[in-house]
């Protein structure tokens, strides 16, 4: 691990500062927008935007790379995200933040393309599964530590909308004047949604709904939090403990995961998070039951993301397997522009604890799919499955094809599993 970290600390750490600086600007915008006096819905529209922006970035980035290269997108790109985050606070106005924050998560996408493909470079066959982790725990530890620093201003000036800027621009500079010659750029063509579909049902059904769960934790949490009365130190807290419980609980469900049926794993998660947000809705804002609320959450949807992924692979061929990350990433895209426009529409007719019911319904949805699944197709057993790769829901397809690659060198290191009919 340590070997892997000195060879491409420099842009470990330049996207650690730039979710630090994405982390902080979206707690920061829900905190803002009810200081502003915007409404749940006019917020909700804001915070999905960023999810469309992504969703579209993450098919055009390749392109782009394409035709003018890594490091020419790299530096576009991270130029445009600086300029809108000094913008916002000079248009406090819902549809000016909506179109900031399409400009803001197409851009995200395509750095992440760009980073994630340079990593992938560096990686070697013995060390792209470390790289894969370390990137997930640093993408982690910047969110993190993003809520953090929102204490150390007021929401409503100026100065908390400098700083993640500043973070954001300072993230290049160890990145491109330490990487190495930039890689050629290509990417798998993906398989059909349909093919996806009727491969694996639940997997795409899963993504789906669990796209509306990440976003609704990720763009709405402050929003939530700011309609039920929290201290901003309260909501950076709030905020932050989604993510502390996806690290702490990501590998202990992957290492679950290699050693029994995917689907009743995917099933039992489901139903801790949705018991979670069962929590919220009875307890409400108070807080230290709202902080265990949160940690459950955070800790099942985010590694369910990568159990999803792993379970598809299941009923993949290894020659499949990148193709159909653009699909599921796709998929898991949809869903995320939808989830805070529901959450934000509910909240507005229900007030803050229709974050929570959102939540519930869509968690209690998976489980019972995943349920209905195991009584339609016999599981593989464990030992024909491939690996168990964590990968954050924030990546983009390029971190995907790289945990893909990753779980089949593993495979391919010992015995190759047999693929089940």
């Amino acid at each position: 691990m340590l070997q892997v970290f000195s060879s491409a600390w420099a842009l470990l750490l330049g996207m650690m500062l730039l979710q630090v600086g994405n982390g902080m600007q979206g707690t920061l915008l829900g905190v803002r927008g009810a200081l502003e006096g915007f409404s749940t819905t006019q917020m909700s529209v804001v915070m999905s935007a960023y999810f469309a922006g992504f969703l579209f970035g993450s098919r055009m980035a390749p392109e782009m790379i394409r035709r003018v290269g890594h490091v020419r997108v790299f530096a576009a790109l991270g130029s445009m995200i600086s300029a809108v985050l000094i913008l916002y606070p000079t248009f406090a106005d819902p549809w000016a933040w909506s179109v900031g924050r399409v400009v803001i998560g197409f851009c995200f996408s395509g750095v992440y393309v760009t980073a994630e493909s340079w990593l992938n470079n560096s990686a070697t066959n013995q060390t792209r599964g470390k790289a894969l982790s370390l990137y997930m725990i640093v993408q982690m530890v910047g969110i993190v530590a993003a809520q953090g620093l929102l204490v150390l201003g007021d929401p409503s000036g100026y100065v908390l909308f400098v700083v993640p800027s500043v973070l954001v621009s300072l993230a290049f500079a160890p990145i491109l004047l330490s990487v190495s010659p930039t890689p050629a750029f290509d990417t798998t063509k993906p398989l059909s949604l349909r093919r996806i579909m009727t491969i694996s049902p639940l997997g795409c059904v899963g993504m789906f709904l669990l796209g509306g769960v990440f976003s609704a934790q990720f763009g709405m949490a402050p929003v939530y939090g700011a309609e039920a009365g929290l201290s901003v130190v309260q909501i950076s807290i709030f905020v932050s403990t989604f993510f502390v419980g996806s690290l702490v609980l990501q590998y202990p469900i992957g290492w679950l995961s290699d050693r029994m049926d995917r689907r009743v794993l995917i099933c039992g998660a489901a139903v801790l998070m949705g018991v979670g947000a069962v929590i919220g809705i009875v307890l409400g804002a108070v807080f230290v039951p709202l902080l265990v609320t949160a940690f459950v959450i955070g800790g099942m949807s985010n590694p369910l993301y990568s159990l999803l992924i792993a379970y598809t692979n299941d009923f993949l061929e290894h020659d499949d397997m990148a193709a159909a990350a653009g699909g599921m990433v796709f998929i898991n895209g949809l869903g995320a522009v939808t989830g805070p426009l529901v959450t934000g529409w509910l909240m507005g007719v229900i007030g803050p604890r229709g974050f929570f019911v959102v939540i519930a319904v869509l968690a209690l949805s998976i489980a019972a799919y995943a349920a209905y699944r195991m009584t339609q197709r016999a599981a593989p057993a464990p030992a024909q499955t491939d690996s168990y790769m964590a990968v954050a829901p924030s990546a983009s397809p390029m971190a995907v094809e790289f945990a893909q690659e990753v779980a089949i060198e593993t495979a391919q290191e010992g015995e190759e599993p047999g693929k089940p009919d």
